[in-house]
């Protein structure tokens, strides 16, 4: 997996995963968020001779190679939302996309080609803005394969808070690292 995390840009100089931007947002009553931290690996640079198809393809390996299955491509809702019940994983195939990470009073933050995000269950997202060609792909860890959809949300928000809890830690990240490296 080495050289597929080399072609998307997301080797370290030292041969393992780039180390990830961490983020946490704390809980604002309406998205529970998570203890646990965003994770944005930015990419150094995905090799030019790479199109989008071929992204997609190393990405659907890297990630299932660490335990988090390929799930759809698109992009994001335009509305604060968040999963209860699973993490998910970004990988950009294309483009450019702004999200705010966290709710309302969030954080914005830019992905391009080649980044991969790591949302822990709970972490509210938004479209802002992309490219045209703004294109994802999404996966879950393996013993994570339903997904919920909530709004930001007072009313649902306590018993959001119950599931959230009880997510599993997957052993990896979707790019082989140790997830209790990032997430302890």
């Amino acid at each position: 997996m080495d050289e597929t995390r080399k072609e998307l840009g997301l080797e370290s100089a030292q041969g393992g995963p780039v180390a990830p931007e961490r983020r946490i947002f704390a809980d604002d009553g309406r998205i529970p968020n998570s203890r646990l931290a965003t994770l944005h690996f930015h990419s150094r640079g995905v090799n030019p001779v790479l199109d989008r198809d071929a992204i997609a393809e190393h990405f659907e390996r890297l990630f299932a190679a660490n335990g988090w299955q390929p799930s759809w491509r698109g992009g994001v809702y335009d509305y604060h939302h968040y999963h209860s019940i699973t993490h998910e994983a970004f990988g950009v195939l294309s483009g450019w996309g702004k999200l705010r990470l966290g709710g309302e009073r969030g954080d914005d933050v830019e992905l391009r080609t080649g980044d991969a995000l790591v949302l822990p269950a709970g972490t509210g997202h938004c479209h802002l803005e992309s490219s045209d060609d703004f294109l994802l792909l999404a996966a879950y860890p393996e013993d994570q394969r339903e997904l919920d959809l909530l709004p930001a949300d007072p009313v649902e928000h306590f018993a959001a808070v119950a599931r959230i809890v009880k997510v599993s830690i997957p052993p990896c990240d979707p790019l082989g690292g140790d997830t209790g490296r990032w997430w302890s």
